[in-house]
């Protein structure tokens, strides 16, 4: 597929880098207009609010000594990302997910990343020296059966439609190919939920402003809380999942986080 250089990022020339939905839609989350007025703007508000924020989205991770980083990467391990795999990282921010892989699979393997936020790339660039190419989940600009695991951390919640999106993921990969998704979700306990508004809603958008200094940080973060919140279920997803074809998804919980795992058949 031809490309063009923008910038250090590679931008397929094919790609509208903007989402495609078709057949039956599965939303993410319930609409969250307050932010961006119509449905149809929600691509744009996101990707808008991520290349405001992106000069201070790993000051938010060390707010967390960044413990995310570790837990990414044990997460992967425990998943079976190894040596010699070729792994696509979609939305790959700042490269969280990505630096993790690149360890995993060693010098004899591969790690791509996709995001379509300009100002997250530029950031990842300065930890993950992988081709990295503009682009949404919705619409990978990549050829069948080309990756042995496709990742996805904390970022799901911002596709267009999940159906779409995993019949994507089960396109590129190959056969006997890992799914890995990690992703937010609210405790169904009514103490759980309470805990962690309060974390999520509160202090941590608190904290960020507090060390940031950055409103767009802080909106950020709001709106984290309320794409989780209105999250569609780990059941949805799984469900999704298998009406694609992937076999056997399974999900564990680790409160705030959710890691699922899926496989596409031999």
């Amino acid at each position: 597929m031809a490309t063009a250089e923008q910038g250090g990022i590679e931008i397929p020339m094919s790609a509208s880098n903007e989402p495609k939905t078709g057949g039956e839609r599965v939303a993410p989350h319930s609409p969250l207009d307050r932010y961006y007025e119509r449905e149809s703007n929600r691509h744009s508000y996101v990707v808008d609010l991520f290349n405001k924020s992106a000069p201070h989205y790993n000051t938010i991770e060390k707010l967390f000594f960044n413990v995310g980083l570790w837990y990414r990467r044990f997460s992967l391990r425990r998943a079976g990302l190894a040596r010699g795999m070729r792994v696509l990282d979609v939305a790959m921010g700042t490269g969280a997910v990505a630096r993790g892989a690149v360890q995993l699979v060693g010098p004899e393997g591969r790690v791509f990343g996709i995001d379509p936020s300009v100002g997250m790339i530029a950031e990842a660039r300065k930890v993950f020296h992988g081709p990295v190419t503009r682009g949404v989940a919705g619409e990978l600009p990549f050829a069948d059966e080309q990756f042995d695991f496709v990742t996805m951390g904390i970022a799901l919640r911002h596709v267009s439609d999940l159906a779409t999106t995993f019949a994507e993921y089960f396109r590129v990969l190959r056969p006997g190919g890992t799914l890995w998704i990690l992703e937010g979700h609210v405790p169904t306990s009514r103490l759980g939920h309470w805990f962690t508004k309060l974390m999520w809603a509160t202090v941590i958008p608190a904290m960020t402003l507090t060390f940031t200094r950055s409103r767009d940080a802080k909106l950020l973060m709001d709106y984290y809380w309320d794409t989780i919140d209105e999250a569609a279920s780990r059941e949805t997803l799984m469900q999704t999942m298998k009406a694609v074809g992937f076999e056997e998804p399974r999900y564990r919980a680790a409160h705030p986080v959710c890691e699922y795992v899926a496989r596409k058949p031999q």
